[in-house]
């Protein structure tokens, strides 16, 4: 990643793209290098933009002659093991369970509702959280994951999710494809699986879920004499 944080936006309306654009005015931080209004934009714009947060509405036509949805959870995954270091952060309008549930499961690092006001306020520091490898929800998405589905009230990890978390306590430096690799999965699969774990946990980052797990004993505990190292 450069010094600043290189961010595309897709969205449709660009009276929307124009609030994002005032919310990061004058935000040292964070470099706007792309702006698309429909689907089809998306892969050659990332291809000719080094992107590290993609700022995504998943409700866009998917060019001007054909106004359908853009397939976004066929493209996402696709992007993601193309760009393994590309941060996903999608904004919409829509809130049902089984699209958020989707989206992260495709790999996204954050879902935001576009009436979230102080989400879409703090847009910067969330752009950066996700730049960072943190996972974002609006807390109407987060109590929706929650509601229907009990094993998200308590710690209990899945037998995958385990093993990513003592892969990421066992090698804290390694990037999202190295762990892919290691784990003989996609890069997506992956973010799933760490964004899985740090629902559970009710942490936003690789390091609070490690240290989480560590403390109620869920993964090895570090030797006495042994510092973490992140």
């Amino acid at each position: 990643m450069s010094d600043k944080i290189l961010l595309s936006i897709l969205d449709d309306h660009q009276g929307i793209i124009d609030g994002y654009l005032y919310r990061l005015n004058g935000n040292p931080q964070i470099e706007v290098v792309a702006m698309m209004t429909y689907g089809e934009e998306l892969e050659p714009t990332l291809a000719r933009h080094p992107t590290d947060v993609l700022l995504l509405d998943i409700n866009v036509p998917t060019s001007p002659d054909n106004h359908n949805p853009y397939p976004i959870l066929f493209t996402l995954p696709k992007l993601l093991d193309q760009y393994p270091d590309l941060a996903v952060l999608v904004i919409s309008v829509h809130n049902e369970r089984g699209l958020i549930r989707s989206v992260m499961e495709a790999g996204a690092s954050g879902y935001i509702l576009k009436d979230d006001q102080a989400m879409i306020r703090d847009l910067g520091n969330v752009i950066q959280s996700v730049a960072d490898g943190g996972i974002v929800l609006s807390q109407p998405a987060h109590q929706l994951l929650l509601k229907h589905d009990p094993d998200l009230n308590n710690n209990q990890l899945t037998e995958r999710q385990l093993e990513v978390l003592s892969l990421c306590a066992a090698y804290p430096d390694w990037t999202t494809a190295e762990l892919s690799e290691k784990m003989s999965v996609t890069n997506s699969t992956t973010r799933n699986l760490l964004s899985g774990a740090y629902l559970r946990l009710d942490v936003h980052t690789r390091l609070a879920a490690v240290s989480k797990a560590r403390e109620i004993g869920i993964i090895t505990p570090l030797s006495p004499n042994t510092q973490p190292r992140y």
